[in-house]
């Protein structure tokens, strides 16, 4: 566990020694220690620099093993629901009204270009998220 602050790169380095990551174990381990140092009461420059190597160690890791669906249109905001905890109700200042929000829902309507904007003002995302990426 990594409990202590030391101060300095070389310290940081000596007390876990970044390595690649190749199981979801030691992700956690390495997500810990980030946490650890998110948490601390000073963010020097060196724990700003160890940061970034674990940092890039989890990018690496997770683009070669974590699979992210593409989700774009009423499937990303579906999740973005349920990622929220909120109801369709809780969509009605986008959309007007419960039913326009049920039939966005159902696949009956779509998207116009005022829900986009809202919905990416709501979400605090960018518009285009919410357009579909066809090839």
């Amino acid at each position: 566990m990594f409990t202590a602050e030391p101060n300095t790169y070389i310290e940081l380095l000596k007390k876990f020694p970044p390595r690649p990551i190749k199981s979801e174990k030691e992700l956690l381990a390495v997500q810990e220690v980030i946490d650890s140092l998110l948490d601390s009461r000073e963010m020097t420059s060196d724990k700003q620099d160890y940061l970034n190597v674990l940092g890039m160690l989890v990018h690496e890791y997770e683009a070669k093993y974590v699979q992210i669906p593409d989700l774009s249109g009423v499937e990303l905001l579906k999740a973005l629901v349920d990622e929220f905890g909120l109801k369709q109700k809780d969509l009605v200042p986008v959309f007007k009204t419960e039913s326009i929000v049920s039939a966005i829902f159902n696949g009956q309507r779509k998207f116009t270009v005022e829900h986009i904007e809202k919905l990416a003002d709501f979400f605090n995302v960018s518009p285009s998220t919410f357009f579909s990426r066809s090839s």
